[in-house]
């Protein structure tokens, strides 16, 4: 990329957040929330799971949350625990998004095999690729049941899906199956994200839209340790190697505490000197449906977009 001599072009920070807002459509709601709880549906079945941040007392009913038909009843402080029904629920049901699908299923980890609220990012996706001209390459890491993969393939983009988790690219290639995509450009790889990307640094390849969601701690396929705070750095370093000339987008998504959307744009702005463009940052939240609707923020993104610099 051609760079004026003795100045760089810097992106420029976006000075307030952005709250991203996932509000209901056709096969999800955030009904209700409170007490440390929320009640929600997806597709047929109602749900109940714990969220902590719910200081607020619930809107509807104690009747309206007895009637769910699972309930998360946590072993521990993290994500671990086990479901109690009320009903037979299956063990996978579909579910849609835009021109993707997915099968949801009681994880015995809290979610149902996807996160709603990333429904936000995944508009902001959607858009951009319609958009783009040219090249659509995009790398989706930590991708896990490959619903932003889904809806880069419907948007026209050539996609390669990592995840270390051999189970969740399966579910991601059943979700491809289900939504008719299957026959999409899209590759499917198991490996840890650094060393994938590590050698797609060497290889010289190129991407257009490069997209991370990385967990706070995990395990790569043959042992690899990912520490958040200590491992997203180099990492994010090496994504912004990939992006192409024509680049229109690096989104990066975190869920942590110690964390915050501004601290992710200042680290994002720090690997891309020369590139210009805008940083965006803020959180993403899931907004109740109906009259008095409280929010629930849930993560923190930041947001590197082709365009003017400073």
């Amino acid at each position: 990329m051609e760079r004026k001599p003795g100045r760089v072009s810097l992106p420029s920070l976006s000075a307030e957040p952005e709250v991203l807002r996932t509000r209901a459509w056709a096969d999800y709601a955030l009904i209700d929330s409170g007490e440390g709880r929320k009640l929600e549906r997806y597709g047929p079945v109602t749900v109940i799971r714990p969220e902590p941040q719910c200081w607020w007392r619930p809107r509807l009913a104690p009747e309206v949350w007895a009637k769910a038909d699972a309930v998360f009843d946590p072993t521990d402080e993290e994500d671990a625990g086990r479901w109690k029904t009320s009903r037979v629920i299956p063990e996978t049901w579909s579910l849609g998004w835009g021109e993707a699908k997915l099968l949801a299923r009681l994880t015995p980890f809290r979610h149902l095999a996807f996160f709603p609220e990333q429904a936000a990012n995944w508009a902001v996706l959607d858009q951009r690729l319609r958009a783009l001209q040219g090249p659509k390459r995009v790398l989706n890491l930590f991708g896990y049941t490959g619903v932003a993969s889904l809806a880069a393939a419907a948007a026209g983009a050539q996609v390669t899906h990592v995840d270390a988790s051999k189970k969740s690219v399966g579910w991601a290639r059943e979700n491809a199956t289900l939504a008719g995509l299957d026959d999409r450009p899209i590759r499917w790889i198991v490996e840890d994200a650094r060393r994938y990307v590590q050698r797609e640094v060497r290889r010289g390849s190129k991407y257009e839209v490069v997209i991370l969601d990385p967990p706070k701690y995990g395990r790569g396929p043959t042992g690899e340790v990912w520490r958040l705070f200590e491992d997203l750095p180099g990492l994010l370093a090496d994504c912004a190697a990939l992006l192409s000339d024509e680049a229109d987008m690096l989104l990066l998504n975190a869920y942590a505490a110690r964390i915050s959307g501004l601290s992710l744009a200042h680290l994002m702005a720090e690997t891309l000197p020369g590139r210009g463009g805008r940083i965006d940052w803020g959180e993403l939240a899931l907004v109740e449906e109906g009259a008095g609707a409280r929010e629930i923020g849930l993560s923190f993104f930041a947001r590197w977009t082709r365009g003017a610099g400073v």
